[in-house]
């Protein structure tokens, strides 16, 4: 069967229809068809099925498309290798992470690593943290910016604890002048991203028994910081995330300190291809310069 097989099967596992994989890979929705087909009939078993609106696994599908997926990473690791031999400097790493990363980190770390890799293509996709995760784990994603805990299966590299503070309107002042405390917020209502109500946050919001009632939901974090700075709330943004936004704001750290754990995800080393090692390497040295 060729290679081409084995990457239309994953796109289309991931697109969830033939159009948009066809689009994907820049060939005709005719071609992702016959692609399909072809495989189904050398395989002996029926991959998709398909509906009105698209396609979704088979259970036979579902089985083998990790296998695939390892196929596909090998084929790309092999070409990379065999072009590195060659005294080429090719590939292409596939980024995914969550907008803080986005904003403060990654302009600088793709500079840093297309100053040495200038041949390596890059490609970046945003996502939740859970998101990101599972990207890396199907392989559609090379390596990702996410947040401990993340479950075993990949290689797990931690980066920076990132702490967070509460974000309080000018005319708001803690008890102690100093830290926010329970008798601070007893009263008051949470403006936050709603991705963002799980893990270190929750736990801060937990521990202060701050109530689901409480909890406003807003689109991003500049508009958690508008929604402050107009006295409907207060928000809860960790230090990575206020770099870069103004308001008319404060910010006061917890009396009990909190972290999120940013981390760097990836398949293990042995499914890691140079150029995918090669990025890892450069946001290590980033973080080891800037912290």
């Amino acid at each position: 069967m060729p290679n081409f097989s084995y990457q239309v099967f994953a796109t289309v596992a991931n697109q969830k229809t033939f159009a948009a994989a066809a689009k994907s890979l820049r060939v005709t929705p005719s071609a992702i068809s016959h692609s399909i087909n072809a495989f189904e009939k050398e395989l002996g078993f029926p991959l998709f099925l398909r509906n009105r609106t698209g396609v979704r696994l088979t259970e036979n599908g579902k089985q083998i498309l990790p296998l695939v997926q390892e196929i596909i990473a090998a084929e790309t690791k092999l070409n990379e290798e065999a072009a590195q031999l060659s005294g080429l400097n090719k590939g292409h790493v596939r980024i995914g992470g969550f907008s803080s990363v986005f904003i403060n980190w990654l302009p600088e770390i793709i500079n840093s690593f297309k100053d040495a890799h200038p041949q390596v293509g890059i490609s970046v996709q945003q996502g939740s943290f859970n998101d990101v995760v599972e990207q890396v784990r199907l392989g559609n994603l090379d390596v990702g910016f996410a947040t401990l805990p993340i479950d075993p299966g990949l290689e797990v590299l931690p980066l920076y604890r990132d702490r967070i503070y509460c974000v309080t309107p000018l005319d708001f002042k803690p008890q102690n002048g100093h830290t926010i405390t329970k008798a601070d917020i007893k009263h008051e209502e949470f403006i936050l991203q709603q991705i963002d109500y799980d893990r270190e946050t929750k736990k801060a919001l937990d521990t202060y028994d701050v109530s689901v009632n409480s909890i406003q939901y807003s689109i991003d974090d500049a508009s958690i910081i508008a929604m402050v700075e107009s006295g409907l709330g207060l928000g809860i943004l960790p230090e990575l995330a206020l770099e870069k936004l103004s308001g008319d704001v404060k910010r006061y750290p917890f009396a009990q300190d909190f972290y999120r754990e940013i981390c760097l995800v990836a398949h293990h080393k042995p499914r890691q291809t140079p150029s995918t090692k090669a990025f890892i390497q450069t946001v290590q040295a980033y973080i080891q310069k800037r912290y």
